[in-house]
């Protein structure tokens, strides 16, 4: 049996109805969007679920407490007029203490910190269904800085993107539906990244573009894993981290209708 959020706040009208694209980019017909893309967008719930998920994945690290202690220096006593520091014997360069260069640091990581940003169960489920309806936001899609068509609707139903195979294929696609910008925009925005992650296997960021729900993702991965920014998900994969990205909701995302119908049993939503 199901388990219904109830909701009790303000919601839009459930009339929410889009088109069904072919991959050729013509309307064959017209759905309406499940109720949970009517729930109203908690920018704060969508930030917190965010961090939670984002620093679930890190990693605690810490220091050896004797780094920096393992030293023979000693100091070389009073009448010197030197600071009575630990010292190396030949060079006089002091050791161990903080102050000086080539010291222990002063505060060390330690893996007694708490990293993971805890959320309640609820609240992350709030937080997913407030970031799926900022999808259906023109809005929050604009907003976000996506390469988006005045004349579409932020929602783009596609159910034939499932047998795509090939990246030519999908791009074609993608250009027909007018979705293709979206992927050039994170082509050319892609930079170097500053500081010492270049050398750490992480050297190039990429803008998040195009995000794409699919009920069945076995062809479809292979034609899109090469496409800058894009992210390919089923219904049941579906997390914060990839309907919004940085803690920034509105992504701009292709449904297919199977996909709908597994995110309208995933997240029921009963409006009193």
């Amino acid at each position: 049996m199901s388990t219904y959020l109830t909701l009790k706040v303000p919601i839009l009208s459930l009339d929410i109805k889009r088109p069904v694209y072919d991959l050729e980019g013509n309307v064959i017909e017209e759905i309406e969007l499940p109720p949970v893309f009517t729930v109203p967008v908690r920018v704060d719930l969508i930030r917190r679920a965010f961090l939670s998920a984002f620093t679930a994945r890190l990693q605690p690290k810490g220091r050896d407490p004797m780094a920096g202690k393992r030293t023979s220096a000693r100091s070389f006593g009073v009448g010197l007029g030197l600071a009575r520091i630990p010292r190396e014997r030949q060079l006089g360069r002091g050791r161990f203490v903080v102050s000086t260069v080539g010291g222990r640091r002063a505060f060390p990581p330690t893996p007694l910190k708490r990293l993971h940003e805890e959320i309640n169960k609820k609240e992350r489920k709030i937080a997913v269904m407030s970031a799926l309806a900022a999808t259906a936001s023109k809005y929050f899609v604009e907003r976000r800085g996506h390469a988006v068509i005045p004349e579409k609707p932020p929602v783009i139903v596609v159910d034939d993107i499932v047998n795509i195979q090939y990246t030519r294929d999908l791009k074609e696609a993608l250009k027909k539906l007018k979705l293709w910008n979206d992927v050039i925009r994170a082509q050319e925005g892609t930079k170097i990244r500053a500081g010492k992650g270049k050398m750490r296997g992480r050297r190039y960021k990429t803008p998040v573009s195009l995000l794409i729900v699919a009920h069945d993702t076995s062809k479809l991965l292979l034609a899109g894993r090469n496409l800058p920014g894009v992210d390919i998900v089923t219904p049941q994969q579906l997390s914060i981290l990839h309907l919004a990205p940085g803690g920034v909701p509105g992504r701009l995302t292709v449904y297919t209708k199977t996909a709908l119908q597994i995110l309208n049993e995933r997240f029921p939503v009963k409006i009193i």
